[in-house]
C-alpha cells in the first residue's frame, strides 16, 4: 500500500485591510437620507482613517459630499414650493 502525498502547504495569506465601519454606515445612512447623522459619521470616519491607516476613506467622503448635497437640494426645493405657493392665488368664497 501507498501512503497519498501530503496536500501541499500553502503559505499564509497576507491579512485583508480592515474597513472603517462608521464610514459604511455614513454612506449607507447618506443614501437612505438621515443626512446630519450621515454627515457627523463621514467627519468621525475621516478622522479616524486618518489616524488608523483603515479603508474606507471614499465612502466617509462620499457620505458627507451626498450629505451637504441633498441638504442643499431639500432647501432649494422647500423654497421653490414656498414660492410657488405664495404666488398662486388664493380663492376664497363666502
Amino acid at each position: 500500500m501507498t501512503t497519498p502525498a501530503p496536500a501541499p502547504v500553502s503559505a499564509p495569506s497576507a491579512p485583508a485591510e480592515k474597513w472603517n465601519v462608521l464610514a459604511i454606515v455614513g454612506f449607507v445612512l447618506s443614501l437612505l437620507g438621515t443626512n446630519i447623522v450621515a454627515i457627523v459619521l463621514g467627519f468621525i470616519a475621516l478622522s479616524q482613517v486618518k489616524k488608523s491607516g483603515e479603508r474606507g476613506r471614499g465612502l466617509a467622503l462620499a457620505a458627507v459630499i451626498i450629505g451637504f448635497a441633498s441638504i442643499v437640494l431639500y432647501i432649494i426645493i422647500f423654497i421653490a414650493t414656498f414660492a410657488f405657493v405664495a404666488a398662486t392665488p388664493s380663492v376664497t368664497s363666502y
